[in-house]
């Protein structure tokens, strides 16, 4: 990847960004399932070696492909805080998201990079290490890729399927908690996934709504909110509001959120 400072006009954001994150992805994967050392954070939240180096990495090539561009970003944030206040158009980094399924050996965690401008997503990629999975954001749309294939395919929200909807939750989730969902949302079927992964799945097709109760943070979702905005789903606050980032005097947490397809 070149050292010298992109801009969008040059490149498509969404792209530039795949690269950071297929990097990134690259050294994390030797350390997945490798025995690293589990720290606790101030939050009682797991932090690895994988996550630290990933973050270096990210933080060094957004500096250099985007000079000038603040970024918040979840390790950083979490050993010195946030900012007070933000620009309008800041990056927000999640090197690895879904740390407890790292963890645990399992596939589903994924870096995250996403573009904020004016309080909204505007590019963003998402990269599952484990399966070379690549979501990225780009001039008209949203895309897919593997780490070792140079064929881009465009992805695209599928429409609502009466009787066959999908919804993604977290594997936490509660018997009594997904049977109000179901009742309130009307999708037919669940699958239990970590991460970011599931809206980028919504954004590809393969389901039809993700509905998250309680906190997240805005790191956990931009990527792929970006990724599934561009290809055609929405996310939203349960009452239908706008889902909106830079919310530095709440810490970059969010609130409750649904995330759809077409």
């Amino acid at each position: 990847m070149s050292s010298s400072p992109v801009s969008e006009g040059e490149r498509d954001v969404g792209a530039v960004l795949a690269e950071i994150a297929v990097e990134a992805a690259r050294l994390i994967l030797p350390l997945w399932r490798s025995g690293l050392t589990v720290r606790a954070k101030a939050d009682q939240s797991p932090v690895t070696e994988a996550d630290q180096r990933a973050e270096r990495l990210i933080l060094d090539r957004l500096a250099k492909a985007f000079p000038g561009v603040p970024v918040i970003s979840e390790e950083d944030a979490a050993q010195f805080g946030t900012p007070e206040a933000i620009a309008s158009r800041f990056f927000l980094v999640d090197p690895l998201d879904g740390t407890k399924a790292f963890v645990r050996g399992d596939p589903h965690f994924t870096v995250n990079i996403g573009l904020i401008d004016g309080g909204r997503p505007v590019a963003g990629a998402v990269v599952a290490p484990p399966s070379g999975e690549v979501w990225f954001t780009r001039k008209g749309g949203a895309a897919k890729q593997r780490f070792a294939d140079s064929v881009v395919a465009a992805i695209r929200t599928r429409p609502w399927p009466d009787g066959a909807a999908i919804a993604l939750v977290s594997h936490t989730m509660t018997a009594e908690t997904l049977a109000t969902l179901t009742e309130a949302y009307g999708f037919s079927s669940s699958q239990a996934m970590d991460s970011s992964i599931k809206l980028c799945r919504i954004a590809e097709g393969a389901a039809d709504i993700y509905p998250r109760q309680g906190t997240t943070m805005e790191w956990d979702t931009a990527a792929g909110h970006a990724v599934l905005q561009a290809a055609g789903g929405r996310l939203t606050t349960p009452e239908g509001a706008p889902f909106l980032y830079g919310k530095a005097t709440a810490g970059f947490r969010n609130g409750g959120f649904v995330a759809r397809g077409a």
